[in-house]
């Protein structure tokens, strides 16, 4: 293999990592563009090595070049789940890790020289970050079922409870709760609410947001 054909192939990963990275770094996300970059760069340098592995080795031994590949796609969860953060019930950055396994995914495509899957697939994963968490919105807006609000309340007697008696007023129903510390002074509760017709979480929202000591998260 040539040193053009490497420089273009890590080039190719570059450019496309960065492409999926940039949309990740616009929502000041714990994995952005540079991780992407890398994460593209460093799988399509394994597919070379083992491309290389195996015109180097050929006849001497028996070499896969699958097996740094499978490598790759097993050890980018690690990386994965540090941009994953629990707060609560609610789960953040499941997004990016996702997006992280399918830079890698594209980093080994481009690495073996398979051009056209890589730039389809970075084309699809870019629409898919940039465009469907919309979609989801709308979606999620004209679904009442198990609505999650976050709030931080004064931890003070009886303020709790008068956050879910109001809840309760406006005629929603609270499925699940769940409450953590944040100082001595605050707690963060977040609340799974199945919200009454004609009542969106923005609603919601908007009335917590009137009581006194209460913050929306």
């Amino acid at each position: 293999m040539s040193i053009g054909i490497i420089f273009l192939r890590l080039l190719v990963s570059a450019v496309l990592g960065g492409f999926v990275g940039i949309e990740r770094e616009n929502k000041k996300r714990a994995a952005g563009l540079r991780t992407h970059v890398l994460v593209c760069i460093g799988s399509a340098l394994v597919m070379v090595l083992s491309e290389y592995l195996l015109h180097q080795y050929q006849g001497l031994t028996n070499v896969d070049p699958a097996r740094l590949g499978a490598q790759v796609i097993s050890g980018i969860g690690f990386l994965g789940a540090g941009t994953i953060i629990k707060q609560g019930i609610s789960v953040q950055g499941l997004t990016t890790a996702a997006s992280l396994w399918a830079v890698a995914c594209i980093g080994l495509a481009t690495g073996s020289g398979f051009y056209s899957a890589a730039i389809i697939a970075a084309v699809i994963v870019f629409v898919t970050l940039r465009s469907l968490g919309k979609f989801e919105n709308v979606i999620s807006s004209n679904d009442n079922s198990n609505v999650e609000v976050c709030v931080r309340i004064e931890n003070k007697p009886g303020k709790l409870g008068e956050v879910a008696s109001f809840i309760g007023s406006m005629g929603s129903n609270i499925t699940s709760v769940d409450i953590e510390e944040d100082g001595d002074e605050y707690l963060i509760v977040s609340f799974i609410l199945k919200l009454p017709k004609h009542t969106t979480k923005t609603d919601m929202i908007v009335q917590l947001q009137s009581l006194n000591g209460v913050s929306v998260l």
